[in-house]
């Protein structure tokens, strides 16, 4: 694998096909889940390690499954992975599996997943897939990590509320007071709260695309007229 395509990968899904603000996949844990940054983070990074392992884990046997029996087959070991992080995290970060509730085994059903499987690892070799399906777990997290920040900001002033259930009590004192003596904002944390938020983050990552189209049009106007003079 080259560079390029290496950085290809990762420009696809950190930005280009972001999981989040571009695709619209899984939506309901995006905005269930991104209450804060820890919740944002951790779910994140759960789907993260499940995209990239299923995909190291499938591109390898894509040409012995059966066409027919592939979305099974595809399902199965998406469910075998998310089981294993489930228990991992139900024994070393109870709190914080407690927390995220229903939506770390939803993940064996999150359109995300499957979707990057189909469209990728079932086309590609194992390196490649395995890093497409980190590269869009990221992108992922990223959205989450952000809009968990505004919404927890905007909610209740601080940030990186409720570490403590990942990292146990000593964490506390990193929680960020941002806005000392807050009394909330109801509707930050609620699902429109959610909704509207994603909604300006998608409408912020349009404007930048159209702010970069523009400068690309504007920078291959500027030709001065020898340039344009075609040579004799």
């Amino acid at each position: 694998m080259t560079y390029q395509e290496f950085k290809d990968i990762f420009y696809n899904g950190m930005w280009k096909q972001n999981t989040g603000v571009v695709q619209l996949l899984g939506m309901c844990p995006l905005l269930a889940i991104s209450t804060s940054v820890v919740n944002g983070v951790s779910l994140g990074l759960a789907t993260t390690l499940v995209m990239a392992l299923s995909g190291a884990v499938i591109a390898p046997i894509r040409q012995v499954v059966p066409n027919e029996a592939r979305i099974p087959v595809f399902i199965l070991i998406i469910a075998v992975l998310v089981t294993v992080i489930q228990y991992l995290m139900n024994a070393y970060m109870y709190s914080l599996y407690v927390v995220l509730g229903i939506f770390i085994p939803l993940i064996v059903t999150n359109c995300i997943v499957l979707a990057r499987i189909e469209a990728f690892a079932a086309k590609n070799p194992a390196m490649q897939s395995a890093l497409d399906g980190l590269a869009m777990g990221l992108g992922l997290t990223a959205v989450l990590v952000v809009l968990g920040g505004i919404r927890e900001i905007a909610g209740h002033g601080t940030l990186l509320s409720g570490i403590d259930l990942a990292l146990g009590e000593s964490a506390k004192s990193l929680v960020i007071t941002v806005v000392p003596n807050y009394h909330g904002f109801l509707l930050a944390i609620l699902p429109p709260g959610a909704f509207i938020t994603l909604g300006l983050l998608i409408a912020g990552k349009n404007w930048l695309n159209l702010r970069a189209e523009a400068k690309i049009h504007e920078s291959e106007a500027r030709i001065t007229p020898m340039d344009s003079i075609p040579a004799a």
